[in-house]
């Protein structure tokens, strides 16, 4: 995210023009009166026209806060699982899970969840929603259910899954870089608390959502029935999509000693799958969700004004300033400021922020105690964008598949369960956190 060398010229009026944009946006997005994307690319817009008039915030600086690695990332994936979902593969691996498991709706959505969270540490979140969301769809399609269940489970299991790794979400990404943490070091500090919360989320929404989670003996026949082989079209498409999903995924896992970003990436892997498809790439561009795109384009740029008025880094200052270099009481402000900071902005602009800062305490903490800070932060950001829709790139691509499909995700609908399961996460992460380490 861009920073602004000029902090010192910023005035309080600028800061309250670009702060009430911000809310005024927020607002209307969680009003859900007008559509999220309409919303996002007329704040943004509005916030350069002010911000370029008052001189705070121009164009240059504004397409700067776009995260091209989020937008890359999501735009060459979305154009690898377009093409690959003909072939049936994703059809056939959700045949095949839901047969294993004997067509009940409740253990599907079981192998589902702990799919995607495995998925989710091992590439990452976004990458994994893109391809657990089309076989969830066939599933309840045949099982006459309603999805927004499974869909909420994918989302949350998403980000769970996503904070036990280096390369499970963004964030961790940002600060495994920044602090030189390898990804065992990750894997053994932060897999165990996701797998525990992971368990009580499953159990949470077993309760929640018992009765919803049922289907016909008709159905569930109907299931076993299904041959996962006939979905399959076998021949040079198939064996192209598999090749390319398979080189992405070695990409993402090299992505670290290849020094390149998860968007080239998967930008590559797209553009060789057009390549061999050899068909007109109009329909496979036509897949990818736009919508969702320019949403998350408007929302950083909104973000990005927060960060050139300064407030995002103030934010962050006085979280670490009323904590008086108490190392329980740091990591327990930053675990809980950092989740709720995460859930209602967006957890890249929030970690990119308090990076600098957390590295200034080396003065404060010495080399074991400053890791602690670094898993607070961590886990308070990833698991934070369980909170709300707009908390985590995965729970938008997500959210804009289902609106394709013709199920909408609510805002207040999800925010209802999300902060719920958000708030469990980071007590169970902040008890572990402290038997731990403090």
């Amino acid at each position: 995210m861009h920073e602004v060398s000029n902090v010192g010229e910023i005035t309080t009026p600028m800061m309250l023009v670009a702060l009430l944009i911000f809310l005024g946006s927020y607002a209307l997005i969680v009003s859900e009166k007008i559509h999220r994307t309409i919303i996002a690319i007329f704040g943004g817009a509005l916030v350069i026209l002010i911000g370029t008039l008052m001189g705070f915030y121009h164009q240059e600086e504004a397409v700067e806060a776009i995260d091209f690695n989020t937008i890359g990332l999501l735009v060459g994936m979305m154009i690898i699982v377009a093409i690959s979902k003909d072939t049936g593969i994703f059809q056939f691996i959700a045949i095949k899970a839901a047969k294993k498991v004997k067509g009940d709706p409740w253990k599907i959505m079981i192998v589902f969840g702990i799919i995607t969270a495995v998925f989710s540490a091992l590439l990452d979140n976004v990458t994994t929603v893109l391809l657990i969301v089309p076989m969830t769809f066939v599933i309840c399609n045949n099982l006459r259910i309603n999805p927004l269940p499974f869909l909420f489970v994918e989302i949350l299991m998403s980000n769970i899954g996503g904070t036990a790794t280096l390369i499970g979400d963004p964030p961790n990404i940002l600060i495994g870089s920044a602090a030189n943490l390898s990804f065992m070091q990750f894997v053994v500090n932060l897999g165990p608390p996701a797998l525990v919360i992971g368990a009580v989320v499953m159990l949470l929404f077993r309760f929640v959502y018992k009765k919803q989670i049922c289907a016909t003996k008709e159905d569930v026949k109907k299931i076993m029935k299904l041959n996962e082989k006939e979905s399959l079209k076998k021949g040079p498409g198939l064996r192209n999509a598999l090749l390319v999903l398979s080189l992405t995924i070695i990409g993402f896992f090299l992505h670290g000693t290849l020094h390149l970003e998860a968007a080239t990436i998967a930008l590559f892997g797209a553009g060789l799958l057009l390549l061999l498809d050899k068909k007109n790439p109009e329909k496979a561009l036509h897949e990818v969700e736009w919508i969702t795109i320019f949403f998350f384009a408007g929302l950083f740029v909104l973000v990005g004004s927060l960060e050139a008025v300064g407030i995002i880094s103030m934010a962050a200052e006085k979280l670490i300033e009323v904590t008086h270099g108490n190392l329980a009481t740091t990591a327990g402000i930053i675990i809980w400021g950092g989740a709720f900071f995460s859930a209602f902005v967006d957890n890249i602009p929030f970690v990119a922020t308090m990076i600098p800062l957390v590295q200034d305490m080396h003065q404060t903490f010495n080399p074991v105690e400053l890791n602690t800070i670094w898993w607070a932060l961590a886990l308070g950001a990833c698991l934070g964008g369980n909170g709300t829709l707009v908390g985590a790139s995965a729970n938008l691509v997500v959210a804009g598949m289902a609106e394709k499909a013709g199920y909408k995700i609510s805002f207040t609908k999800f925010m209802k369960i999300g902060l719920i399961v958000m708030v469990i996460s980071i007590a169970i992460a902040h008890t572990y956190l402290w038997l731990r380490y403090l």
